[in-house]
């Protein structure tokens, strides 16, 4: 993902989910029975939702839900895991409990979400997965280290308004401590059992850890908290929780990071493997199979997105050909892409000239968004510079989520780390992905719709999530955008970019591709620096499958836009299609799919 700083006002009352096609309208006992099965639903999924907040305290804090804040969580061990396993089969069970067919249009959405979710989750906690999985518990993408140190510091969606506020921030500090030694304990099982991390993967967890131990205890960003109080806190309180922080920092905090660091540098690098692709790893190509349909949620085989890829590759290298034709450039495609990385004038000067750009772009998008969409969200959204322990290997850009009630704002982050390597061409489409009508349009969208079941507004699926942002992209002609034929190529780029994934991912883990030859290869086919590539192929390589998504996700909803505009002819609105594909959430792909087929025939009933 990815994130900017703009405005965005709401406007009317969140659109409902569609409906059915017309029917017979149903008799009182129908209507009694659809609404009897509706409120066990409705109370099935509260339940849920209620049990998984308690074993997942964090999830509950990044909703801005404070009952569990002095709680971190486990996500790591055995037991942890077994309690996961034994409330999906529950919950499978209680569902299947319930007709579906006496449910509203859109109950039997949310039915058929949380089974789609459940069952999958089920499979991922299979013994033979997770013998593949939880003995690599983190790596430099998803590990959680990678982004609490920023709610630590006052920056997600934590507050830090009150004493209580502080001291749950304390206690979950050294609830992470734990989590960092627990996770020892796991590699090394891997380590008995063979099934171990990358040593590239390993390297660049020690890198992070490092940039962490060399903040030291005053500058540590877990310690931000204590340097700027609000004036709630009284300042009576104030030296002791200043000492409090010092200590927990300092006893707990700093020597669990150490002893994971000098655990992964001395022990288990050297039992770390050389291959980078799940395929050089024991059980890695069943283990890649199923992350495939997990992150596309189709039952597609790597062989099938490959090739996928190698079409809209070709697709799009004809597309950047007129346009670098358009530009007057007259050297080749590969020449012109060096052109891009090298000439000066596609160079920022400076994290503020960056923000400042992206600010001017999101006021030009305001300016324009009602044609598009009829919902907008609350939240507001701001723009940052990634943070500097995280630039090295963080993406080009990232989005981190705000808090439904709007009091902590969406943010996205550009990343500035080696100035002179980044350009400027695809500014536009950046803030379209992470900014609006991106991330924080379908993320703060769902959050915000209280019509929605928990799981529904706050949970999802990558290829919702990353194919919305990846069409978001497509939008910037409807918006004004892409005006400048650079800006049209950077556009192009974002989504070659997307395209070549789907080789270069495929390729690492399911056909023996080494890590020079997918940053070749993604050099040879975008625009991208080598620091941005060799990013992002460490990226797919601690992460695999999780870039197939966005490409996949686009593609699918494009195709139903299409199949709408081609079924509704002169009854076909975009606002009304949008507000179609938002209003319910991230869903399955084929979920979504029926549920636009649906509303494409009761249109057309009209």
């Amino acid at each position: 993902m990815r994130e900017g700083h703009l405005l965005v006002t709401a406007c009317a009352a969140l659109i409902a989910a569609a409906p059915a096609p017309a029917q017979p309208a149903a008799a009182p006992a129908a209507l009694a029975a659809q609404s009897g099965e509706s409120a066990r639903l409705a109370a099935f999924f509260k339940q849920s939702d209620e049990d998984s907040l308690r074993r997942n305290p964090l999830s509950a804090l990044l909703r801005g839900d404070l009952r569990y804040a002095t709680q971190f969580g486990d996500y790591v061990t055995l037991a942890y895991f077994a309690a996961e396993k034994q409330a999906a089969e529950r919950e499978l069970r209680a569902l299947r409990s319930i007709d579906r067919a006496a449910l509203s249009p859109q109950d039997q959405i949310a039915y058929d979400v949380f089974k789609w979710q459940t069952e999958r989750a089920l499979k991922g906690l299979s013994p033979e997965m997770l013998a593949l999985t939880a003995v690599r518990p983190i790596d430099h993408k998803t590990g959680l280290q990678t982004f609490f140190p920023d709610l630590s510091a006052g920056r997600g969606g934590a507050p830090f308004k009150t004493v209580a506020d502080y001291e749950a921030s304390l206690a979950r500090i050294g609830g992470f401590a734990t989590y960092l030694d627990n996770s020892i304990v796991r590699f090394r099982e891997g380590m008995a059992s063979g099934v171990v991390q990358p040593k590239l993967v390993v390297d660049i967890v020690v890198e992070q850890l490092d940039a962490l131990l060399a903040q030291g205890v005053d500058k540590s960003t877990f310690n931000q908290p204590v340097l700027n109080f609000p004036a709630t806190v009284p300042a009576s309180e104030r030296p002791r929780l200043i000492e409090a922080y010092r200590a927990t920092i300092g006893t707990q905090l700093i020597p669990a990071i150490t002893r994971l660091r000098r655990f992964l540098a001395d022990e288990y690098r050297p039992a770390a493997r050389d291959s980078v692709g799940l395929g050089g790893m024991k059980g890695g190509a069943a283990l890649y199979r199923q992350r495939v349909e997990d992150n596309t949620t189709l039952p597609l085989s790597p062989d099938q997105v490959h090739q996928i890829g190698l079409d809209e590759v070709a697709r799009i290298r004809g597309e950047m050909e007129r346009i670098r034709a358009k530009t007057g450039f007259k050297g080749t495609l590969p020449a012109f892409f060096e052109h891009i990385r090298t000439e000066p004038k596609f160079k920022a000067a400076s994290r503020e000239a960056l923000t400042q750009g992206y600010e001017a772009i999101g006021k030009r998008v305001d300016a324009r968004i009602g044609e598009l969409f009829s919902t907008v969200p609350k939240t507001n959204l701001r723009i940052e510079p990634v943070p500097a322990y995280r630039e090295k290997s963080a993406a080009g850009g990232s989005y981190r989520q705000g808090t439904p009630d709007g009091a902590t704002p969406g943010t996205f982050f550009f990343n500035a780390y080696d100035l002179p390597s980044r350009t400027t061409q695809g500014m536009e489409t950046l803030y379209l992905h992470e900014g609006s009508p991106g991330h924080h349009f379908q993320i703060s969208l769902a959050q915000e719709n209280t019509a929605l079941p928990d799981f529904m507004r706050f949970g999802g699926n990558t290829a919702f999530v990353e194919g919305w942002a990846l069409y978001a992209e497509s939008l910037g002609p409807e918006l004004g955008m892409f005006t400048d034929p650079y800006q049209a190529f950077g556009s192009l780029d974002d989504e070659m970019f997307r395209a070549v994934r789907l080789v270069v991912d495929t390729g690492i883990h399911a056909k023996g591709w080494s890590r020079e030859r997918a940053v070749d290869y993604m050099l040879a086919n975008t625009a991208q620096s080598r620091t941005e590539a060799e990013s992002e192929i460490n990226r797919y390589i601690a992460n695999p499958g999780q870039a197939l998504a966005y490409k996949i996700g686009q593609l699918k909803i494009r195709e139903l836009r299409t199949r709408a505009e081609k079924a509704l002819g002169p009854k076909f609105d975009v606002r009304d299609f949008h507000a179609q594909v938002l209003m319910t959430g991230a869903l399955p792909l084929a979920i979504l799919e029926a549920k636009i087929d649906r509303w494409i025939a009761e249109k057309k009933a009209a």
